[in-house]
């Protein structure tokens, strides 16, 4: 990673900084950040990426960077802006590549002792269920034509074909499927590359993992979410939208540069399209349609789940508590100074963390608040949180997505090795399956920040409230 400039930052707060406007920033940048994870942020070009994100125009109000954030392609990851419609933007790179890389999580009726003696067994029929890895295919064979059905109708898409039900769709956001997404704006070349992997957890971060319940901060909300007790067993699903968002954003990336070149940005990484334009209004119709395709992933994966451990659980029940997306733009009222005003939103690495009372949410959360969840890395605890009307008024509704690496991987590789990564976990109690001894060594709990500090900033912040921390149990890794 590049090493960061100097930059003025200002401390407003224990957990809030600022860097003013100067020079181009049309906005100044707030950081949500405790001491130490600010010093991790300076030590790549995190900040540096979140003052050029302040210059793009139509920006509103401030850029915001999260606690987790590090640096990213264009916009920093865990990066957040919002752009006015007539006057502003829209950008791949503040979407990302890994168009909705987000996170499902299910509830059981399990205890941790219901399942301890056999988790073993349960990490490896699920390894053999559920299709991992960059080159691996998913389980299910596709027309072309069916492709199309999945990127305008997402997981609706997956309930017609019997995986899950209608009242799972109640339980993800934009219910499964964000409207305006076009099938024709996403290239043959995209389709060619989601058309054998629909269905398959995909390599890198993503994993899926066997957990429980290790701590209730909040009882209410917790068991509004179906989290009744410590030792309650649950199944997180860590993916997106695998090698068709992958290609989408690369596509649109060149076609913006083609047509309004990045001379007159900060940096070539933040090439954009304004967003009432025909390529823009084309790209957010592409980027939904491979969000759709995410949460069909994701939808297909847990009715995998869901057949292998109950064919290993007698009498198992696997409940639908909330999938969000972490990479996506969407079009979300905020009140802005006293002035109601729909803005696009980019979320890069950021979740979605709405108070009660919004209409965007599910009616069985609407009086707690949105379910957001921070994924740990492997062998680190995991995160729920529950979002808040502060959030909406500070952060664009946002929070953290996970650790935020602080190492590349090609680093973790130079000095950690997958062969001692598994024997440490064992120690711990924690089965790992994995495609290779590299994506353990790659995903190593130390080459990410301290999650426990992630989200201890996120709830002191009041950006997302502290819920229940998850430990993993068994975790299946790409």
């Amino acid at each position: 990673m590049m090493q960061g400039k100097m930059i003025d930052v200002k401390k407003i707060s224990k957990n809030e900084w600022r860097i003013d406007r100067q020079g181009a920033m049309k906005v100044p940048v707030v950081i949500y950040a405790s001491e130490k994870l600010l010093e991790k942020m300076k030590e790549d070009i995190t900040l540096e990426q979140i003052k050029n994100v302040a210059m793009l125009p139509g920006i509103v109000k401030h850029a915001v960077c999260l606690p987790d954030a590090h640096q990213g392609y264009g916009f920093p990851i865990g990066g957040v802006a919002a752009f006015e419609l007539d006057k502003g933007i829209i950008s791949p790179g503040g979407v990302g590549y890994d168009i909705n890389c987000g996170v499902r999580l299910l509830t059981s009726n399990l205890t941790i002792k219901d399942i301890e003696k056999k988790k073993k067994e349960a990490i490896e029929k699920l390894f053999q269920a559920v299709p991992s890895g960059v080159g691996h295919g998913g389980a299910t064979r596709l027309s072309r034509e069916e492709v199309k059905n999945i990127l305008e109708q997402g997981a609706r898409w997956a309930v017609k074909q019997g995986y899950g039900t209608k009242e799972d769709l109640e339980r993800i956001e934009d219910n499964g499927c964000i409207p305006g997404a076009k099938a024709e704006y996403v290239s043959d070349r995209a389709v060619a590359r989601g058309l054998p992997q629909l269905g398959s957890l995909g390599a890198g971060n993503h994993f899926l993992e066997i957990q429980e319940v290790d701590e209730i901060y909040d009882k209410k909300t917790a068991a509004a979410f179906g989290i009744k007790e410590k030792g309650q067993v649950t199944v997180m699903i860590h993916c997106g939208s695998r090698g068709l968002g992958h290609q989408v954003a690369s596509d649109y990336i060149k076609f913006m540069e083609d047509k309004y070149g990045w001379k007159h940005l900060p940096d070539r990484e933040l090439v954009c399209a304004p967003i009432e334009s025909e390529l823009g209004k084309k790209y957010f119709s592409a980027m939904s349609a491979a969000a759709n395709f995410g949460f069909t992933n994701r939808h297909m994966i847990m009715q995998w789940v869901r057949e292998t451990m109950s064919k290993i659980f007698e009498n198992i029940k696997l409940d639908l508590v909330y999938d969000v997306a972490h990479n996506v733009a969407k079009i979300e009222e905020y009140n802005v100074d006293g002035i109601k005003m729909n803005l696009c939103i980019h979320r890069k690495g950021a979740t979605r963390s709405f108070g009660p009372g919004r209409n965007e949410i599910p009616e069985i959360y609407r009086k707690s608040g949105q379910p957001v969840f921070i994924p740990g890395s492997m062998g680190t605890a995991s995160y729920v949180l529950v979002g808040t009307e502060k959030a909406e008024e500070v952060s664009f509704a946002s929070t953290a997505h996970g650790a935020g690496r602080v190492q590349s991987r090609s680093a973790a590789l130079r000095h950690l090795r997958g062969e001692t990564i598994k024997a440490e976990l064992e120690k711990k109690g924690i089965e790992i399956r994995a495609g290779s001894w590299k994506s353990i060594a790659e995903e190593a709990p130390e080459a990410y920040k301290d999650i426990d500090e992630v989200a201890r900033v996120s709830h002191e912040v009041g950006i997302g409230n502290l819920v229940a921390r998850l430990k993993p149990v068994a975790v299946m890794k790409g």
